[in-house]
């Protein structure tokens, strides 16, 4: 019997360097900094790959131990890293502090010059890269880092449409890297090139213009009713096949409700997911996670609702394991999608 064919996925983004304290304290509280990767794109390529995907990745590092030690981080979850561009001087850092009750985690970035933000149009074999690709994946937060790495975006995206691949694009605004009237100044047209569009009720404000009623993400509670007029606008104004919104209610820095809910635009439907409540280990990583689980399901021909409760169930588990990458099977995810919340042990 002839194996199927996996799957050829491909993201584009900066892997970055993470730095962050040991357990709840805060920044050089101790003299002590664990180590470890991450960025959005990349956190995606490392789930797809766990979900048995020939996953590619694409970016920039520096020819330098500190590049090298990222691209081998990323190889040893399973991600393709054959077409990694090498140049510029250094890799981005981020440092991350976790938080704990009422107090909020904290993000510092410090990623300027980075390499893959000094990257030009051309310097990827795109045609190769996205040859028998399914899928593309990109986010808001590339094309934040300047105006080369828009144009980069730009270019892969094209790319990606002429070899038949779907486009995702989780919005990812970042108020850190830009304005919302930069954003929405490069953003739109980018937008307008995808087939999904993955948000929060913040990322379709700052990134679309596109305002949620009645919601205030400071209470605790959001009712998923009020996403379904903004997710219509979004996919008449931009041409897309299904809008996903991840629905986060933050009780405290440790504890937070999980949802989400999908528009089908070609059925005009509107789904909603199952609820999670979260003990938060680590938040970094869920909206990757989710995009992750949307663009496996999907790509491998489950419905939209089917697809929703795989991505949310595929992000509720992401956030109960430190660091960025998220570490679950296909296997993990449908056991708590059918239900098995227990969290008892499997032996």
């Amino acid at each position: 019997m002839t194996k199927a064919k996996k799957p050829k996925t491909v993201c584009f983004g900066e892997v970055m360097l993470r730095l962050s304290p040991p357990g709840f304290e805060r920044l050089f509280q101790s003299p002590q900094l664990q180590a470890s990767f991450g960025g959005g794109e990349a956190n995606v390529a490392v789930s797809l790959a766990q979900f048995e995907c020939d996953s590619y990745y694409v970016t920039r590092v520096p020819s330098n131990p500190i590049g090298e030690a990222a691209i081998k981080a990323l190889r040893a979850e399973g991600v393709r890293v054959d077409y990694v561009v090498r140049g510029g001087s250094r890799l981005g850092i981020y440092f991350a502090e976790t938080g704990a009750s009422q107090r909020a985690s904290l993000v510092v970035y410090d990623r300027a010059h980075s390499a893959i933000s000094e990257m030009e149009p051309g310097n990827v074999p795109w045609s190769a890269v996205f040859d028998g690709a399914n899928w593309f994946h990109w986010t808001g937060i590339t094309p934040a880092l300047g105006r080369n790495a828009a144009e980069c975006t730009r270019e892969a995206i094209q790319y990606a449409k002429q070899a038949g691949a779907l486009v995702s694009v989780d919005l990812n605004y970042r108020k850190k890297l830009w304005t919302e009237k930069d954003a929405q100044q490069t953003m739109r047209s980018l937008v307008a090139r995808a087939d999904v569009v993955i948000a929060n009720e913040e990322d379709l404000q700052s990134v679309l213009g596109i305002s949620v009623p009645q919601t205030d993400v400071t209470q605790g509670s959001l009712d998923p009713a009020n996403y379904m007029k903004p997710a219509e606008r979004v996919a008449a104004e931009f041409g897309v096949k299904y809008v996903a919104v991840t629905l986060r209610e933050s009780l405290s820095a440790s504890e937070n409700a999980w949802s989400a809910v999908l528009l089908d635009a070609k059925s005009n439907t509107f789904h909603r997911s199952q609820r999670y409540a979260i003990r938060l280990v680590d938040r970094i990583g869920g909206g990757d996670s989710f995009s992750a689980g949307l663009i496996y399901s999907l790509m491998t021909g489950r419905g939209s609702q089917e697809s929703l409760r795989f991505a949310v169930a595929t992000s509720a588990l992401k956030q109960t394991i430190p660091g960025d990458f998220n570490r679950v099977s296909v296997s993990e995810v449908e056991r708590l999608v059918g239900g098995d919340e227990s969290g008892r042990v499997q032996r």
